[in-house]
């Protein structure tokens, strides 16, 4: 078994080396041309449309705000990987993969993009008068691939299980060592709370993310601005470290062992996708639940979701963990998962360590909140809505089984399930370009939508 274990672990690390990164980078840059450079071009009409708007009334109709839907697709994606993911990417490929990270977040813009506007674009009402899309929506519709879909749905659906055992397990194991509370009660009183809020559907899914996912970005990001502040005059070193060590050899500092060109590219890479995950189809299910009036306008919001998870707070962590100096001490190669804290602590004390722990409770606590009702949606477009409930008490139960440790085992199988959902979307998606860059078009030459707007300044 052990053997077997290891096998499926060998393996998952292959797949998820260049052969997926590849087909990813590909993709965007495809999605990028195909759409004529649409994040480039548009970022300040992008910011007033999203940012710019949010104490505006929505257009259109939906069953959540557009804030909400963005806040909802952030709780996902903004979780451990800020925290733990930047400084691990640091460690194995320097620091010229926060280079790295960025331009991956910047070609993966125009794959979110396009994976928003299908999801609004091919949604539909269920039973409850609620707004349902998402990947295997447009690979039903779109495609008329529904054999597509349900292979799709019904991958998402199993690697949840074991995605939320790690995430249950993650969060009661940091509980129990910051304030020693038994992992098994964390579990019971997180798998309650979380039922409470996922059994009201996206609406008050929505109402608590609008609320916790600003709260969370101004605890942790306000930290290492107030950091930042304290350290001005090591900007440009921090600058000169990206950028001179993006394109060359990583060399040995410290305790830091160097890095080759390609794993500096590979990991930012890596780390990048895993933060704001462009391409999985995950985030659309949220977007599509928003009021808009174009499925455009709403796929806006999907490239503003990865300028806050990538640009904004994986940078923040990138500086602290830089400046701190943390990233070259003797055990920091063994330790990376925990120099975030390290590095906090170092400029706040105590103080530091707290705030960081907070985070990550609040970030992994968002995230579980947020797949569960991805998965919950999988079900219903399987098998009905009485399903989509039924699924949700298996995901409650395995929050409680992973606080406990019972998610070892199957740990070794999450990327290879993750494959088995983003191969499918990003052939979906694709297939698709000319529907995406059709409705690109339709909403920039139209006097209802790009052209009304710019004429109101």
């Amino acid at each position: 078994m052990e053997g077997f274990l290891e096998g499926v672990a060998s393996f998952s690390e292959q797949l998820w080396g260049y052969p997926l990164i590849a087909i990813l980078l590909f993709s965007g840059i495809f999605m990028t041309v195909k759409l004529g450079f649409i994040q480039f071009r548009h970022p300040i009409y992008i910011f007033k449309q999203t940012f710019g708007s949010i104490f505006k009334k929505p257009k259109g109709e939906g069953t959540v705000t557009p804030f909400q839907a963005l806040t909802s697709a952030l709780s996902s994606t903004v979780g451990a990987a800020n925290i733990v993911g930047v400084p691990a990417a640091i460690m194995f490929g320097g620091p010229g993969a926060v280079f790295w990270m960025w331009v991956i977040a910047l070609i993966g813009m125009s794959l979110k993009f396009s994976e928003s506007a299908l999801a609004v674009h091919y949604r539909e009402k269920n039973e409850k008068g609620e707004f349902v899309g998402g990947p295997m929506y447009y690979m039903t519709k779109g495609l008329g691939m529904k054999w597509l879909g349900i292979w799709f749905s019904f991958a998402l659906m199993l690697e949840l299980i074991p995605s939320i055992m790690v995430q249950g397990n993650s969060l009661s194991s940091t509980v129990e060592e910051s304030f020693n509370i038994p992992a098994l009660w964390t579990g019971i009183a997180v798998a309650v709370i979380v039922g409470i809020i996922v059994f009201g559907g996206i609406k008050r899914i929505g109402q608590v993310t609008q609320v916790f996912i600003p709260f969370m970005a101004l605890v942790y990001v306000g930290g290492a601005l107030v950091i930042l502040f304290m350290n001005l005059n090591m900007l440009p070193e921090f600058f000169n470290l990206i950028f001179s060590n993006a394109f060359s050899p990583a060399p040995v500092v410290g305790g830091f062992a160097g890095a080759a060109i390609v794993d500096v590219i590979r990991w930012g890479f890596a780390r990048g996708l895993y933060s704001n995950e462009a391409g999985l189809g995950t985030a659309p299910m949220a977007h599509a639940a928003a009021q808009t009036d174009h499925p455009v306008r709403q796929a806006f919001w999907s490239i503003a979701g990865i300028v806050v998870d990538t640009l904004v707070i994986c940078t923040a962590t990138a500086f602290v963990v830089l400046s701190s100096g943390v990233w070259t001490g003797e055990n920091a190669m063994e330790n990376s998962s925990a120099l975030t804290t390290i590095a906090f602590e170092s400029y706040f004390g105590t103080f530091g360590s707290i705030l960081v722990t907070v985070s990550l409770i609040f970030f992994v606590l968002s995230t579980i909140l947020v797949i569960i009702f991805y998965g919950a949606k999988q079900a219903e477009f399987l098998f009905g809505l009485k399903a989509s409930y039924a699924i949700q008490f298996v995901y409650l139960a395995a929050i409680v089984f992973g606080a406990v440790g019972a998610a070892e085992v199957i740990w070794g199988f999450l990327d290879i399930m993750l494959a088995a959902i983003l191969i499918p979307n990003l052939i979906a998606v694709l297939l698709l370009s000319n529907k995406v860059k059709e409705l690109k078009h339709e909403f920039f030459t139209s006097d209802e939508y790009y052209l009304k707007d710019i004429r109101k300044k």
